[in-house]
């Protein structure tokens, strides 16, 4: 138990805006063969997309900031900058996994109002997706 614990600690750290790495733990993990690797890749999802939902949060609290002098986007150009994100900004949530762009990508698409069903899912689908890829080629499925 306190191995999937550590997983979805480490998992959910990663996905916020903090510096850490879960693949490394999920990777330690399967070659223990001690636990179940459906259910780690379960673990590391659900705290990774956690996180990530953490993230999003984060970028709607910013938004009440915006007529601040400090603030870095001004009235017509976070109007602009919500547009392009509107127009081709969720599909760039299928690259929430890649490192160190995938988590500011998180917190823009809380700042541009993504709505959150469809943010869960494009980023469930490549969470999911790098964690299941990642445990088929440990466990020589791939």
């Amino acid at each position: 138990m306190t191995g999937y614990i550590g997983l979805f600690v480490a998992a959910f750290v990663a996905a916020t805006i903090l510096p850490a790495q879960s693949e490394a733990v999920l990777v330690g993990l399967i070659l223990t063969e001690e636990f179940s690797t459906v259910w780690l890749v379960a673990v590391a999802s659900f705290g990774n997309i956690l996180g990530s939902i953490v993230n999003w949060l984060l970028g709607r609290g910013v938004e009440r900031f915006r007529d601040r002098p400090w603030f870095p986007l001004r009235g017509k150009a976070l109007e602009r900058a919500q547009g392009w994100y509107h127009r081709y900004g969720k599909w760039s949530l299928l690259a929430s996994w890649v490192p160190i762009i995938g988590d500011p990508l998180t917190v823009v698409a809380g700042i541009m109002k993504e709505p959150l069903p469809v943010f869960i899912l494009l980023v469930a689908i490549a969470k999911i997706a790098r964690y299941a890829i990642l445990a088929a080629v440990t466990t020589g499925l791939i």
